[in-house]
């Protein structure tokens, strides 16, 4: 069934639409736009995907930074506020902290946020922070752990050892 999604760039390009293929394990997702038609979309190139209610927003509505008092949510979560590159804040609920792979899925901590998931691409995150109760910082303070980075399009497929393991192939 197609979700509705609203892809922000790192570029700051917004696009809005419907996904039915979207997975953090996969490189790219496909977007159905209705002004621009079928786009795929390499997730390196996000800052967040975010799944919605309403392609429309709610421009009304003020995020809360806190949950609900009672929110069940919050049990097994972790509160976090991530800052991204870009110095937007984003208030969440995680399963795992700290995230542990290139793309992962946040709560928005309002529970009447338009938001229902969110994608996020960790290397377009500067810090996230764990919170307690209240939206105060915990005492421990963590960025992501840092990640290499590929600098060219080189992929190792094994043709560049020797058969008895040693350096490239002439």
């Amino acid at each position: 069934m197609p979700q509705k999604v609203v892809a922000h760039f790192i570029d700051h390009t917004i696009v809005k639409g419907t996904s039915i293929d979207v997975d953090p394990g996969k490189p790219r997702c496909h977007i159905q736009a209705p002004e621009q038609g079928s786009l795929e979309v390499d997730l390196a190139q996000l800052k967040a995907l975010f799944f919605v209610k309403d392609l429309a927003g709610r421009p009304e509505h003020d995020e809360a930074k806190e949950p609900a008092t009672g929110d069940t949510r919050l049990h097994g979560s972790h509160q976090v506020k991530l800052v991204f590159l870009d110095g937007e804040e984003l208030f969440g609920l995680m399963n795992r902290y700290p995230p542990n792979r290139s793309y992962f899925f946040v709560l928005p901590v309002d529970s009447e946020s338009n938001n229902i998931r969110i994608l996020v691409n960790r290397d377009a995150v500067h810090t996230i922070e764990p919170l307690k109760e209240g939206g105060t910082r915990s005492a421990m303070s963590t960025h992501p752990p840092a990640r290499p980075r590929r600098e060219s399009g080189w992929v190792f497929d094994g043709k560049d050892i020797r058969p008895d393991g040693s350096g490239r192939r002439e």
